[in-house]
């Protein structure tokens, strides 16, 4: 440590080492984004906004929304940025701040597929006690509880990240300040580093993931119990969407942590880190609106209100 200066600013390689894909990459990420953000607002405040979503389910898929705006908003514009100025560089302090608010959603959102699986059960398995088990008060206790919980995690990653000396070395072979890339540009002892984030992300990752596993056996078991086909239809409607993101969310984020660090591929792991840092905060509205019918209805009742309104002020 004595013949090394420590970083004030590290430079983000990107997801390409090829100047002449920074173009193409920014045109794909810009509508990417675009996209996302555009998608999951419309979602969150319909959730928000509109009385037939004033339901438990829409309001996990509200809150799904709004994590999946700051996961985004935390990596694509700092990236979009570097393509446009051509400058790659991101201050000491704006990598900690990058790195924070980027777990911060993820924790959140391991902890909310968890719970958006359970309150699946409950509303095929107990439909006649739903409202009472998954009411207004229990959902905003959730909420807060699992945000807590996904603070303190993204708190503990960040400051154990950043405990480390970093020197000489500042170039993150990333798109964005994560904790791997981190981890191997630090010149300090990262055992415990290693430690807290397989931990971290087991009981995160693993056992949210087992919890969600559960919840689904106990309702297929409970659709296999529907005489009707038509009832069997209508109750797995409601899971296939859920299904969908967790299996893409879930098999990116165990990739990436819940393996040993000899398996460790920084360029596939940035491939796989835009999965679940930028497509699935993409796809989350487009495969819960498309396949959602009270979705679609509620965004035209919205639009008809508005043009309503619009016609009022007119006159």
């Amino acid at each position: 440590m004595a013949n090394n200066t420590l970083v004030s600013e590290f430079i983000i390689l990107g997801l390409s080492i090829h100047p002449e894909l920074e173009t193409l990459l920014f045109i794909v990420f810009l509508i990417i984004y675009m996209v996302a953000l555009t998608g999951n607002l419309i979602i969150f405040l319909l959730s928000i906004i509109d009385p037939g979503l004033n339901t438990p389910m829409y309001f996990f898929l509200g809150f799904l929304s709004f994590l999946d705006i700051c996961c985004t908003s935390a990596t694509v514009p700092k990236m979009l940025t570097g393509y446009v100025t051509k400058s790659k560089v991101i201050s000491y302090y704006g990598c900690v701040a990058q790195l924070f608010f980027f777990t911060w959603p993820m924790g959140i959102e391991l902890l909310l597929l968890t719970v958006m699986a359970y309150d699946r059960y409950i509303a095929i398995g107990s439909p006649l006690r739903y409202v009472t088990i998954m009411n207004r008060k229990v959902c905003i206790h959730i909420a807060i509880t699992i945000t807590i919980v996904g603070s303190l995690n993204s708190m503990t990653h960040t400051y154990c990240t950043f405990r480390l000396p970093y020197c000489d070395d500042n170039k993150i072979n990333h798109f964005f300040c994560e904790i791997m890339p981190l981890l191997k540009l630090a010149c300090g002892d990262t055992y415990i580093n290693e430690i807290v984030v397989f931990t971290a992300d087991f009981i995160l990752g693993i056992c949210c993931f087992c919890l969600t596993c559960i919840s689904y056996v106990f309702i297929i078991n409970t659709i296999l119990k529907i005489r009707s086909a038509e009832g069997k239809r209508k109750a797995f409607s409601t899971c296939a969407s859920h299904i969908t993101i967790v299996s893409i969310y879930y098999g990116a984020v165990i990739f990436t942590y819940i393996r040993p660090r000899s398996s460790l591929s920084l360029e596939k792991d940035k491939i796989v880190s835009a999965l679940y840092a930028v497509i699935t905060p993409t796809l989350n509205p487009i495969i819960y609106s498309l396949r959602n019918k009270e979705v679609k209805e509620a965004f035209k009742r919205t639009i008809k209100r508005l043009g309503k309104y619009k016609d009022h002020d007119n006159t």
